[in-house]
C-alpha cells in the first residue's frame, strides 16, 4: 500500500524503525600488546561464540527495548518499545511506548514478504489510515534512527559482534576489558572494546560495550561511544545505547503476531 498523499511520513516513520543492534557496531581490530591482553581477547571471543551457540535454541522472543541514539549530531531522548521477534522467517514487531509523542506507533517487518517493505501504523490522527507499507531504506526512517529495521534483534547483534571481533583479533589493535556487572537485577558479563588508533581500521566507534547475561548468554545491552574530542566526555560522546529487559524466549510467536 502506498502512503496516503496527505500524510507526512517523517512524523510517524522516525521513532522505532531501528536496530538493534543492533546494533553492535561494525569495528575491526583486536589488541595483543601482551599475553594478559591476548587472554582477554580470546575470552571475549569465547563468550560471544558461546552466546551464538546458545541462541540457536531460541525460536522467538519478546522483550522491552530501551534505546537512545545520536542522529545527525543530536542525542535524541530515550525511548521505550515492546519488541517481538521470530527468527525464522525473520519477523519483528515493535510498538513504541515512549516518549509520549511517539506512543502507540507500530512497525512490522517480515523477511521476503510485502515486497521487502515494512508495515507502519502511525499514532494520533494519522492512525486512522491504519498500516501502510514503507521501504526499510526510506530516508524518513533514518530521521530519528541510526539503523535499518532489517538489522534489529538479538540474533543480528550476536552475529555482527562475533564476525567483527574475529576480524579485530587478526588486526591486533583493540584493547579489551572484561568484568562482572548487573543489568536490571541480572548478573552479566560486561565486555568493553576500545580503539585508541582511529586510523588503524574501519571502526564504528571509539569504545563499544556489550553485556551478556551470565545464565542465558543473551545480550542485555550494548553501547557505542565516539572518539573523544575537545569539549566532549572523557570516554567519548554516546552514539547509541540499547537495553533488552524482561526477555522471554520460545513463547510461540506465530503468523498472527506479524499479520497486519
Amino acid at each position: 500500500m502506498a502512503l496516503p498523499r496527505n500524510i507526512s511520513g517523517s512524523k510517524f516513520l522516525a521513532p522505532f524503525v531501528l536496530i538493534l543492534a543492533s546494533c553492535v557496531p561494525v569495528h575491526t581490530a583486536y589488541a595483543q600488546p601482551e599475553r594478559a591482553e591476548q587472554s582477554s581477547v580470546d575470552q571475549a571471543l569465547g563468550l560471544i561464540t558461546q552466546a551464538c551457540q546458545r541462541f540457536q535454541n531460541v525460536q522467538d522472543y519478546e522483550c522491552r527495548l530501551i534505546k537512545q541514539e545520536r542522529v545527525h549530531g543530536t542525542l535524541l531522548p530515550e525511548g521505550l518499545a515492546t519488541m517481538k521477534v521470530r527468527n525464522n522467517p525473520y519477523s519483528i514487531y515493535l510498538r513504541c511506548e515512549s516518549p509520549d509523542s511517539e506512543r502507540g506507533i507500530q512497525v512490522i517487518y517480515i523477511a521476503n514478504q510485502n515486497q521487502g517493505r515494512m508495515r507502519v501504523h502511525p499514532n494520533g490522527f494519522f492512525g486512522i489510515f491504519g498500516f501502510v507499507s514503507v521501504s526499510p531504506r526510506d530516508p524518513r526512517a533514518f530521521e530519528k534512527n541510526r539503523h535499518c529495521i532489517t538489522e534489529a534483534g538479538l540474533g543480528n547483534l550476536l552475529e555482527c559482534t562475533a564476525r567483527n571481533w574475529a576480524m579485530e583479533r587478526r588486526l591486533n589493535k583493540t584493547q579489551v576489558e572484561i568484568a562482572d556487572d548487573v543489568i536490571d537485577g541480572r548478573p552479566c558479563t560486561r565486555i568493553v572494546t576500545i580503539h585508541p588508533d582511529r586510523n588503524a581500521g574501519t571502526f564504528y566507534g571509539y569504545r563499544c560495550v556489550l553485556w551478556l547475561d551470565k545464565e542465558t548468554c543473551l545480550p542485555l545491552g550494548a553501547e557505542t561511544y565516539d572518539w573523544p574530542r575537545p569539549g566532549s566526555a572523557a570516554g567519548g560522546d554516546l552514539l547509541e545505547s540499547y537495553r533488552f529487559l524482561d526477555i522471554r524466549c520460545n513463547i510461540g510467536l506465530n503468523d498472527t503476531f506479524f499479520d497486519h
